[in-house]
Parts: C-alpha cells; structure tokens; sequence
C-alpha cells in the first residue's frame, strides 16, 4: 500500500489520490513515468517526482522514520505491510495513576516480552528494546499508551510509524474497546483472563505490592500478553480491510 500512496505529496489529498488511481497512476512507478498528471504543472510534477525518488529510497533502505514525518497521523496504516516484520505490538498497565506504568508488554510476532515495574522495567533496558523496531502497534496508544509512556519515561518512543488499531478500526465501523472488537472477529483470548477488564489490571498491581502473591502479577503478565498478541491479527484484519477500501 505504501508504494500506491500519494498523500503526502504536497497538494494531494484524497480525492486527488483517488483521482491519479482512477487515471490509471496506481503506484510511484506509474507517476513517475508519466510526462503529465492532470491537475499538476510540470514544476509541482517535477517536485513530486523527487519526493517520490526520496521515498523509494528511504523505503529500500528500510528507514521508516521517514514515513513518520511525512505520512499524516492517520494513514500511518499504510506503513504497515512494508514494516510489519519489524513491528512491535505493545501495550501498557498502569496502577490507575496517570503517568505510572506498572508493566510494559511487547509482541515481536514470534515472542511477547514483559517489564515490570520494579523488577526489569528499566527506560535505558526499554529505550534499546525499542529502537530494534521499524513500527509501533497499539490500540488507543496515540491517545494513552505512547503519552504515558512518555511522561513516566521521556525519550523512550522511537520516530517510527504507529499504527492505532483504535482509529483504524473506527475507520471500518468497528467501535468501543479492544475485547468487544476482538469479539466481533472472532479473535479468543485464554480462558483465565478472557473475562478481565481494565480495571481488573489495576486490581491486581495493588493486590500484588500489598501481598507479594506472585499470582496477582502473573495473572496481570498473562492479561497483558493477551492484548499485545491479538493486535497481530487485528493489524492484518484492518489493514486489509483499509487497503480494498482504498483500492477497490
């Protein structure tokens, strides 16, 4: 999908985008060797043309970050297909406290990784972590993971594309939280933490600094595995889905 995108194209918006695949200018390739695009002068052409060699580049080389900086928030998206062997899915519990991260958990597409607070959450140990990825993957993380991320440790989040399942999903009539989405797709969740809600997460951080019941917390890293793996498939589901909505 990234090699059919022109929105960030100075001067192209949707309906122009939509206009070029109409005209049969599908993907970079094909703008680039057409002497003229309808609606654009030889010089906006030319300029385009050289953003276009930039961002072939970049994408060959496997810089994302370039991505991030000229792709709008919203169509991060269609980063995903090119990155996605180099995305992190993650996701974060707090204690209720806005701010305090209580576990910090990650899916590589083959493994999950998890830091816990006072145990290995660590903003040098997370900030290394982190940088190995192309790509981030949340479900409202634009809007909590990544700013309280942030707060509790500044500098740790990587100029990369992020993907927010939450904005891609309402994109296709898919609303209200994670689980309920999960739900509607037929994504499962492992039976001990199927029924667990947000608040449950926060419940058992506090249950296990006052008793030391390592229970609490291995219920709560199992509760946390469950979210960042199931953004995998969630992921490919909506990017799908966004992609036909584009191309059809």
């Amino acid at each position: 999908m990234l090699r059919n995108s022109f929105i960030f194209l100075p001067g192209v918006g949707e309906k122009t985008e939509k206009d070029l695949w109409d005209n049969g200018i599908e993907d970079w390739s094909a703008f680039l060797k057409a002497g003229r695009v309808s609606g654009l002068s030889a010089l906006k052409k030319g300029h385009c043309d050289q953003l276009l060699l930039k961002a072939e580049k970049n994408l060959l080389h496997g810089n994302s970050a370039f991505f991030a900086h000229i792709l709008p928030a919203g169509e991060h998206w269609r980063a995903y297909p090119a990155f996605k062997g180099d995305a992190a899915f993650i996701d974060i519990e707090t204690s209720g406290r806005y701010g305090d991260v209580t576990v910090f958990g990650l899916y590589d597409g083959k493994e999950t990784k998890t830091l816990v607070k006072g145990i290995n959450l660590d903003k040098k140990v997370l900030k290394e972590e982190l940088a190995n990825y192309r790509m981030l993957v949340t479900f409202n993380g634009s809007g909590f993971d990544l700013p309280v991320l942030e707060r509790f440790l500044p500098g740790v989040i990587p100029a990369v594309p992020h993907l927010d399942l939450r904005h891609a999903c309402s994109r296709l009539g898919l609303t209200g939280g994670l689980k309920a989405i999960e739900r509607r797709l037929g994504i499962s969740r492992d039976v001990k933490v199927a029924d667990m809600l947000g608040e449950d997460a926060v419940y058992l951080w506090n249950a296990w600094r006052a008793t030391g019941n390592r229970d609490f917390l291995e219920k709560l890293v199992a509760y946390n595995e469950e979210d960042v793996v199931n953004l995998q498939p969630l992921a490919e589901f909506a990017v799908r889905k966004l992609t036909e909505g584009c191309l059809s």
